[in-house]
């Protein structure tokens, strides 16, 4: 079964959902033609069924193999992405200064979306590029920007993240790689870093690593680090590839999914040290690093939501095709689709409902981070980098959570099939599965909101979107409209149980801590279930007013409503009275 980018959905969700329309009718986008999104997403499509979709499988299969220091990728992938390039598809969001297209980055989201579910594991190496475009066009240089961004922006050049050492894990302050001044204004690194993604492959003829190390005289902790640009090959003064530098992949990770992605362990120093160039000030790495990972961390949310909608898309022909048992009160001969069956709709409209809320807050971070660099007032852009800084964790945690349970749901639709690789349903569950992981674990991401994003200028973020939502639910209650059920009830409840919740910890920050830290995770679930709840229902109404077809848009976020955003009272309850039971779980984990 091919992939087909579900358009339709997606563009609803970008400009209702998201609030792309509104900002566009706010003149934050300024004189962009909102009409490119659509013809911009439509040729994404194309490509993706077309070039990526049909090499998913292969990469499973064949994997990566590593000889010599040297990655060969799955077939076909070398050539794949000298087409992603040529197309322009690489540049889609980069600075029209060095070549890029200079599209919103929403519009860049939505993409990422399509390569995500049409071949997550190809998608990951021009996510881990815009990574690197982001901490280099904000705080490299002009020369390095001269020499490396427009190769970056144009997908000529790769680029990755270095920050994990085996004894550091997310610590990243315990990391240990050094960086010694060579006296000409370069460093040389000695040092190993794990778990780097396309850290070494065959599709282009550079590649550029942003590596974090810690200066001789540097102060402990993430205070005494610095972030260093270390390009495989140096490049001549007349931009031509020169020495290969002192950095090589030695080994590569046998890994439960992702195979077609190169995982590598890469070591600088052998032939005495790696020629880096310091990114920023020194001792400000993290800074430059979190433009980074903020950067990736909304990409991955979107490889969760890119894999479940693949998982939905693969369960739904199937249920339509399987023939097994009859519909209830069905007379005569033979079988019908499993789809008839109750228990299977359930499924796939849990795995649709999911997939879409997922979708559309990874769209409004996207539409939040835009406005942050885009609007005209001062005040607003503040406002908007703010929603962007609160929706981001949710984004990552939120989205890469559903991506698993929806091909885990996947796998349940196939039945016994599913755990069969031939039907492909299981390589969405082992694929989705390093998601949660990525970029800061989910736990992080929800400690993050919790202890950063939610007491930020007094929750100021936080009643901001609570207001903005309730909103939503009054004009659902207004409408009148029984096909949406108890849609309206079931969402103010959740947003009240979101406000209740989110003084109390506030307050617990305070004076308990460790109860605040307890409850982080079930707190980003909430969050995620109202907030994605009240988003669908505000595509639906907008479905509704444009006309046409709404019917399957209401029946969607009705479901999301009365079958997920209802879990917000039991979640409210998880926080508040079960923190003294992780808490004090000393005895029964270390006794």
């Amino acid at each position: 079964m091919t992939y087909r980018a579900p358009l339709n959905d997606m563009l609803l969700a970008l400009n209702h959902g998201a609030g792309l329309k509104a900002a566009l009718e706010a003149g934050h986008y300024g004189d962009f033609d909102p009409d490119i999104a659509a013809a911009v997403l439509e040729e994404a499509g194309k490509f993706a069924t077309d070039v990526l979709a049909p090499l998913n499988r292969v990469g499973d299969q064949n994997g990566i193999k590593l000889k010599d220091g040297k990655v060969t990728t799955a077939p076909g992938w070398p050539d794949a992405y000298k087409r992603w390039t040529e197309a322009g598809w690489n540049a889609v969001s980069g600075s029209e200064d060095f070549g890029g297209q200079g599209l919103p980055a929403a519009i860049n989201a939505a993409c990422t979306e399509i390569w995500s579910a049409s071949n997550v594991a190809f998608g990951l190496c021009p996510l881990l590029t815009a990574s690197a475009i982001e901490a280099l066009d904000a705080h490299g240089s002009d020369e390095l920007k001269k020499i490396y961004l427009g190769k970056l922006i144009s997908g000529e050049w790769t680029g990755t993240m270095q920050l994990t050492e085996p004894q550091a894990g997310s610590d990243v302050g315990a990391l240990r790689t050094r960086a010694e001044p060579a006296g000409d204004g370069t460093y040389r690194l000695n040092g190993s870093k794990i778990f780097i993604t396309y850290g070494e492959h065959d599709m282009t003829d550079n590649i550029v690593h942003f590596v974090l190390a810690r200066l001789p005289d540097a102060p402990g902790g993430t205070k005494g680090i610095s972030l260093f640009l270390v390009p495989k090959f140096l490049v001549n003064a007349d931009g031509s590839l020169g020495a290969r530098n002192d950095i090589y992949a030695s080994g590569v990770e046998h890994k439960l999914g992702m195979h077609a992605s190169p995982t590598c362990t890469m070591t600088m120093g052998d032939h005495g040290g790696a020629i880096g160039y310091l990114i920023g000030e020194e001792n400000q790495g993290m800074r430059c690093m979190f433009t980074m990972m903020n950067q990736a961390r909304l990409g991955v949310g979107l490889e969760g939501v890119g894999i479940a909608d693949r998982a939905y898309q693969h369960a739904l022909a199937y249920a339509q095709e399987r023939r097994q048992g009859r519909a209830v009160g069905k007379q005569g001969e033979g079988s019908d689709p499993i789809i008839v069956h109750p228990d299977i709709k359930r499924m796939l409209l849990q795995m649709r409902a999911l997939t879409a809320a997922a979708r559309s807050i990874c769209y409004a971070t996207a539409v939040a981070l835009d406005v942050s660099m885009r609007a005209k007032d001062a005040k607003v852009r503040a406002e908007a980098a703010a929603r962007g800084a609160l929706l981001t964790p949710i984004a990552k945690a939120f989205s890469t959570d559903i991506g698993s349970e929806v091909a885990y749901l996947g796998v349940q639709v196939h039945g016994g099939m599913g755990f069969i690789e031939e039907t492909g349903a299981a390589q969405y569950y082992r694929d989705a599965r390093i998601t949660s992981i990525y970029e800061g674990t989910n736990g992080i991401q929800a400690i993050d909101l919790v202890t950063r994003k939610l007491g930020a200028n007094g929750g100021a973020a936080v009643w901001a979107l609570l207001s903005e939502l309730s909103g939503i639910v009054k004009q659902v209650e207004a409408s009148n409209d029984p096909a949406f059920g108890t849609t309206g009830a079931k969402l103010r409840d959740g947003l009240a149980s979101l406000e209740r919740t989110s003084k109390w910890l506030l307050e617990r920050l305070a004076s308990a801590p460790n109860e605040a830290l307890a409850g982080a995770t079930p707190y980003l679930r909430l969050f995620g279930s109202a907030v994605g709840g009240c988003m669908l229902a505000h595509e639906a109404l907008a479905a509704k007013a444009e006309g046409g077809d709404a019917q399957r848009h209401v029946a969607v976020a009705r479901f999301f409503a009365e079958n997920v955003t209802v879990q917000a009272g039991a979640l409210e309850r998880t926080v508040m009275d079960s923190a003294d039971s992780v808490v004090g779980a000393d005895a029964v984990l270390l006794g």
